[in-house]
């Protein structure tokens, strides 16, 4: 439908579903720092991200971000299903620019319906979205920050489909939750041992199976849940 890379969810179904949501489908340009819609507010629209990310993150009262999950061409913004809130669970925010899908929440529900395969589509994902959710209070709790560090990089390198990414110490540091002054200190060591490269707001990934090494191991076990639960060929089998 656009020259970006493909979504995920979109490149599993059959042709013949597929078709059931081209027509309400429409390509738009996520801007950074966009917020697509604010806790409590109706989820209008469902995102099918390509090479835009965007951040599920809810402000605490002390004033610190703390974010929830981030949703990348592997997945969608918004589900639509029966039993599922149409409203937000926090601040959807883009927090990489670029490419996605959208389609009204309303006629993805009832595309899903009467659609057996993209209703399991949804259903998947879902289960998915769960599991990441539970691991990464896991993994907060677990992990060591330059784990976390690491294993975010990466992801959000597939999401985008590329080496490089725009992405500030100080962003990196409330998507962790941790002092800027620490990222920048976990984010020296890895240039210094030759896994990323950092320009003027930005880090290159240099050596990514070193910095897989330095990572935990959360972001493999969820490669294996996206290639259990919804399984593509080539390139996009990277979640």
């Amino acid at each position: 439908m656009t020259g970006d890379p493909p979504n995920r969810l979109l490149a599993i179904l059959a042709p013949e579903d597929l078709h059931w949501l081209k027509t309400q489908l429409e390509c738009t340009q996520l801007t950074r720092g966009e917020v697509l819609a604010e806790e409590g507010e109706p989820l209008q629209y469902t995102y099918f991200p390509q090479s835009a990310v965007v951040s599920l993150v809810r402000t605490l009262e002390d004033g610190q971000v703390a974010e929830m999950a981030t949703f990348g061409r592997e997945g969608l913004v918004g589900l639509a299903f029966e039993g599922m809130p149409l409203q937000s669970l926090g601040r959807y925010i883009v927090q990489i620019p670029g490419a996605a899908l959208r389609i009204d929440t309303m006629g993805l529900h009832k595309a899903s319906l009467v659609r057996p395969a993209i209703r399991s589509m949804i259903l998947h994902y879902a289960e998915i979205l769960i599991s990441l959710t539970l691991r990464s209070a896991a993994c907060n709790a677990a992990h060591s920050v330059e784990a976390r560090a690491g294993r975010w990089i990466i992801a959000t390198c597939d999401r985008v489909s590329r080496k490089d990414i725009p992405l500030t110490h100080e962003f990196l540091a409330e998507m962790l939750g941790v002092q800027r002054s620490t990222v920048s200190t976990i984010l020296h060591g890895f240039q210094t041992r030759g896994l990323i490269h950092q320009g003027r707001g930005s880090i290159t990934v240099v050596d990514r199976p070193g910095l897989e090494q330095a990572a935990c191991e959360c972001y493999s076990a969820l490669r294996e849940k996206y290639e259990k639960l919804l399984p593509v060929a080539g390139d996009m089998a990277r979640p």
